[in-house]
């Protein structure tokens, strides 16, 4: 009988080892991404795809991206591509986020290049422009369709720009 519960209790230990991954699972809801076109969402899946052990699920109408991770430390690789791809998003989460990373200075500049902006077509451009255009002191941009790098001038504070653009969706950093 003894022998019976040891194989019953090691039997039961075993399963809960191939069990206990899934319970490790970490699911992240990327709110308020720039999505505007089928293009944007394969974007996005292209470069979830990349990090090994996450699935994502965009859903253009919310401007959401759903990341289901196989722990957090994945979560966190996808959050990081996310932003290398230039989209940029807020879970609610600090320890999973995408951190700002964009090295812009607060205080006011004449003139600042940016790079790494998602910007696959003409929506995309579109939305750029008119959120840089909102940005108090800005009085021009050279940002076009398909390009990813542009620079923004006028007499603004470079902190509010990029702060400006990742409310919007879209990640970028300070061009050397």
């Amino acid at each position: 009988m003894r022998i019976r519960q040891v194989g019953l209790l090691a039997g039961l230990f075993a399963g809960l080892g191939l069990v206990a991954p899934a319970w490790a699972e970490t699911k992240v809801e990327l709110k308020g991404v720039h999505l505007c076109c089928p293009a944007c969402v394969k974007a996005v899946a292209g470069i979830v795809k990349k990090v090994d052990g996450v699935k994502a699920a965009c859903d253009m109408k919310n401007k959401s991206v759903k990341l289901t991770a196989t722990d957090d430390e994945a979560a966190k690789k996808a959050l990081e591509a996310l932003a290398a791809g230039g989209f940029h998003g807020d879970t609610g989460n600090e320890s999973l986020a995408i951190k700002e990373d964009s090295g812009a200075k607060k205080g006011k500049v004449d003139s600042l290049t940016l790079e790494g902006v998602h910007n696959c077509c003409n929506s995309c451009c579109r939305a750029i422009k008119a959120t840089v255009k909102k940005v108090d002191g800005v009085t021009g941009d050279t940002a076009k369709p398909k390009g990813t790098s542009f620079t923004v001038t006028g007499n603004f504070d470079a902190a509010e720009l990029v702060k400006a653009l990742n409310d919007a969706g879209f990640h970028v950093k300070v061009k050397e």
